[in-house]
């Protein structure tokens, strides 16, 4: 599957197709099968209607406050960072079959929204911050946070959603590594999924940067992607590492949907060794803390 940098970014809508639309891909656009995403933007009053059809959803509160009432429940004031940086996510998982609405309060709301098609077999579910666990990954130059939002686990069917915070200068997503078999051991145990996969871009200032190689164990195809603010990158096979431009703090929110409700992987033997060589963490991390939320009381 060869794919270039120009068709594996996805810069920001301008204009927009509808009212509040960042960036979209649909799986047809992304020549995949099953996963999607946006971001919007309502200002304070505004409001998005929408039916989750044949596809299980995760929302997740980039910054600001929206109440979302529905057929299957309502969930009101829900949020409190105003970016990112500034704390903890709120999500609401919603199932196939539900009909929505979005209402943004006073500030409006940014919003991420990832979608792909499931039975219905799980309730919705609202994801407050101290749901989150924060794991501090990698060592050195390679130390990054990851806030499991829907980690492997969560009561869902495809969707896996996780955010991660690639201070200044440091590498993320690595050694590198890919999910693009489904793979088990003798055991049948799984080692790897075939997962679609997608980074949504944040930065601290907004003229920050990231750099992101996306190549194929097979050689096929290796291209790198400048990644810039609300860029939306895919990954729909290979080995995809970050590096975060020197000076600016690196947000992504991945969202995937595969094989399996995993984030199973292998790294590329050619670099697995640089693990050895991580002695202590970067300071830097953890980025936010749940102690961001309290303190906001």
């Amino acid at each position: 599957m060869s794919r270039t940098a120009q068709e594996l970014r996805i810069e920001p809508v301008q204009p927009a197709p509808e009212e509040g639309v960042v960036v979209r891909v649909t799986p047809e656009q992304a020549g995949w099968e099953l996963l999607g995403f946006e971001v919007r933007r309502l200002s304070s009053g505004g409001r998005w209607e929408h039916h989750t059809g044949a596809c299980e959803v995760v929302l997740v509160w980039l910054g600001g406050r929206a109440s979302v009432r529905s057929d299957r429940g309502h969930w009101e004031g829900v949020g409190r960072r105003r970016n990112p940086f500034d704390g903890m996510p709120y999500a609401l998982y919603l199932p196939p079959g539900t009909t929505f609405e979005v209402v943004a309060e006073a500030g409006g709301v940014e919003l991420a929204c990832g979608w792909a098609p499931a039975d219905g077999r799980f309730p919705p579910r609202l994801v407050r911050p101290g749901d989150v666990e924060i794991e501090l990954r990698g060592g050195g130059n390679a130390t990054r946070q990851i806030n499991g939002i829907l980690p492997p686990g969560f009561p869902c069917e495809r969707l896996v959603c996780v955010e991660v915070y690639t201070p200044g200068g440091n590498w993320s997503s690595y050694p590198p590594h890919k999910h693009d078999e489904h793979r088990v051991d003798e055991r049948g145990r799984l080692v790897e999924a075939d997962l679609e996969e997608v980074y949504f871009y944040k930065f601290d200032r907004p003229e920050g940067f990231a750099l992101q190689r996306i190549y194929a164990h097979d050689g096929s195809f290796d291209v790198a992607v400048v990644a810039r603010q609300d860029d939306l990158v895919l990954v729909p096979c290979g080995y995809h590492p970050v590096s975060a431009a020197y000076g600016y703090t690196c947000y992504y929110l991945n969202v995937l949907a595969g094989s399996a409700q995993s984030l199973a992987n292998s790294e590329d033997p050619a670099h697995a060794w640089v693990r050895s060589t991580w002695v202590e963490r970067d300071p830097r991390v953890p980025v936010v803390t749940h102690a961001l939320e309290a303190a906001d009381g």
